[in-house]
């Protein structure tokens, strides 16, 4: 089971915790991913992101579908963020069960690195001078 979400409101790691939780799951793995006050030593204000919601849906379909293939008995929650971010916000969230914690870390770390390579999200960074898009999408 899948719950994927793309939303311009706070995102909830109980929410993600609470889909994922099963009673054959014996292991839980949730990477939260929080903007952060400097890239490269600048500083950051706050973060914009915007995505292509039809393509971004499917592609995260996409990875659910792979997981479940290659980690059987998977349930997961992805959620990731648009709109403006502030320091300290969820930007993406991704919770994963499996029957074992080797299952449930694999897969977390799949979901997340093929996300920020094929799902179109784009970020813009806002610093004191300026700002700048950052694709997580080539």
């Amino acid at each position: 089971m899948t719950d994927i979400i793309l939303t311009n409101q706070p995102l909830s790691q109980t929410a993600c915790m609470d889909f994922v939780a099963q009673p054959e799951s014996g292991g839980v793995c949730v990477f939260t991913g929080n903007v952060r006050n400097k890239t490269k030593g600048k500083p950051v204000l706050r973060l914009e992101y915007e995505a292509y919601a039809p393509m971004a849906y499917s592609e995260m379909q996409k990875i659910a579908d792979s997981i479940v293939e290659k980690w059987p008995n998977t349930y997961m929650a992805i959620h990731h963020r648009t709109g403006t971010l502030q320091i300290g916000e969820a930007a993406v969230i991704i919770a994963i069960s499996a029957p074992h914690r080797g299952a449930a870390f694999e897969a977390c770390q799949y979901a997340i690195d093929t996300l920020k390579e094929t799902v179109p999200i784009w970020k813009k960074e806002i610093f004191e001078d300026g700002e700048v898009w950052v694709s997580a999408f080539p």
